[in-house]
Formats: C-alpha cells, sequence, structure tokens
C-alpha cells in the first residue's frame, strides 16, 4: 500500500459463490480450496479489503488451473482479522481518508506483524497437511504481495517454514530491496499505478544470474487492484485480465512450485 491509486480507487461488490471452505489457521478464520490429498499448497494473500469475492474467486482460480498438473490446496488467511479498509473511507475528504489509511497501516495493517502471522499460518499448514510441506507458494495482491516478499527473503528455510516460490499482483510498497533479498523464483504483475521505473529495476534484478523471475505490466485499461477486491468483473475487458493475470501467475507457480 503506497501508490496513490490504492487510497483513491474503491473496491467493487460482486456476486460469487466460493468452491471452499473456512477452517480456523494459527487463530484465524482461512479460507481452503483444493482437494483435500493435495500434495501442493499456496497461501493467498488478500488485499486490504480482505474475503472480496473476486479474491475468492482467484484463489479458486489458482486451485483450478494448479489442480490440472499437480493436487493443490490455497489457503486464504485472515490475517488483517475483519479488520479491512471500509469502502466509505473513499468518500472521505483527502485529510480524513490519509488518516485513515495511515492508522491501518500502523494498526492491523502493519506489514511485519502480518508476516509473522503468515509464518504461524505456515507452520500449522505443514502440522495439519504434512504432504505439502516441501512445496508451498505464497503470493499475494497489492498489501499481500508485499507480506508475501517478506518472507521469502532471509531465513526462508527449513520444514514448516520455507516457500518454494512467491508472485504478486499490482504489489503494494514495491521495494527493490526486497526484490534483491529473494531467494525464489519471482512473478511480478504490475500495473500503470505503480512506479514504473521501480518495476523496471525489479525486472533487471530478477535478469541477474541466480535469479528467476517474470515481471509484466498490465497496460490501460487495467488498474492498481484489477485482480483483487477493486476488480469490476462485469466489465469484459476487465474479467479477461483478471482470468489472464491468475492463469499466468497458476503457470508460473505450477513451473516452480
Amino acid at each position: 500500500m503506497s501508490c496513490k491509486d490504492c487510497e483513491g480507487i474503491p473496491p467493487v461488490s460482486v456476486e460469487y459463490t466460493e468452491k471452499g471452505k473456512y477452517e480456523t489457521m494459527a487463530g484465524v478464520k482461512t479460507y481452503i480450496t483444493g482437494p483435500a490429498d493435495a500434495t501442493h499448497a499456496i497461501i493467498d494473500i488478500y488485499d486490504v479489503f480482505g474475503f472480496a469475492s473476486q479474491t475468492l474467486q482467484g484463489a479458486d482460480r489458482l486451485a483450478q488451473h494448479l489442480g490440472t498438473k499437480e493436487k493443490t490446496l490455497v489457503f486464504m488467511p485472515d490475517l488483517l482479522k475483519g479488520d479491512y479498509v471500509q469502502p466509505e473511507w473513499f468518500t472521505r475528504s483527502d485529510a480524513e481518508k490519509q488518516q485513515l489509511f495511515a492508522a491501518f497501516r500502523a494498526g492491523p495493517g502493519n506489514a511485519p506483524k502480518a508476516a509473522e502471522l503468515l509464518l504461524a499460518v505456515r507452520k500449522e499448514i505443514a502440522d495439519k497437511y504434512p504432504a505439502v510441506d516441501e512445496h508451498v507458494a505464497v503470493g499475494g495482491l497489492c498489501w499481500g504481495g508485499k507480506i508475501s516478499v517478506l518472507v521469502c527473503g532471509e531465513g526462508n528455510q527449513g520444514p514448516g517454514r520455507k516457500f518454494t516460490v512467491a508472485w504478486t499482483a499490482h504489489p503494494g510498497a514495491l521495494d527493490v530491496a526486497d526484490t534483491e533479498a529473494l531467494t525464489v523464483p519471482y512473478i511480478c504483475l504490475a500495473s500503470p499505478g505503480e512506479d514504473a521505473e521501480v518495476v523496471a529495476k525489479v525486472a533487471e534484478v530478477l535478469a541477474k544470474p541466480g535469479k528467476i523471475g517474470y515481471v509484466e505490466t498490465y497496460g490501460p485499461p487495467m488498474f492498481h487492484g484489477w485482480m483483487g477486491g477493486r476488480a469490476n468483473l462485469a466489465d469484459e475487458t476487465n474479467a479477461r485480465e483478471f482470468a489472464r493475470g491468475y492463469k499466468s501467475v497458476a503457470d508460473f507457480l505450477a513451473k516452480y512450485i
């Protein structure tokens, strides 16, 4: 959460009937979709709007796409514990909105604290689903993408802890230093809402020897949030690019998970 569009584009309400179920993992409500006998797993981190219908649909799509090659469970933990950015914030004055987002970033949206909770979820997944422990991917949307990158740097090793591949879409607080620290293959799908210079530098880092990665910017009319809670799936172009984005992520994960 750092680009101007993140505080400027409100969420969109979309109807969708999810295909998974909810369980408690590490003390938080977690959406789980995919076969119970899976041998691979993805931890999918939502954006600041929480369990939005579009985001749940994205999780179902990942499980479906990966299921054609490897049986894969997708976990979406409620790292914000229900304390999400609210649609009405976007109707406030700029000063009020900035205060609300600043309080969110310092409170429930604090990235290091969310990363700690994510690691607790990762450990419990290994305990409850030991068959997937050696093949766990992590990724997310905007804020969730930031969390996923943070846990794939230094310390990314060992049973119940290691992630094998990472992904982000319309990444929040994109940082070249985070990319340099990555220990896993990484796919980054950017939007025009992110700093193009930073996106280009991330691509340069991923092109260095020893790195594996893919960067693509989905240009206009796509926008920051086209794969998450801001996605307008009633729009034909957004729906098509939403589907293409999740397919691209799934294809990349399938190579390295």
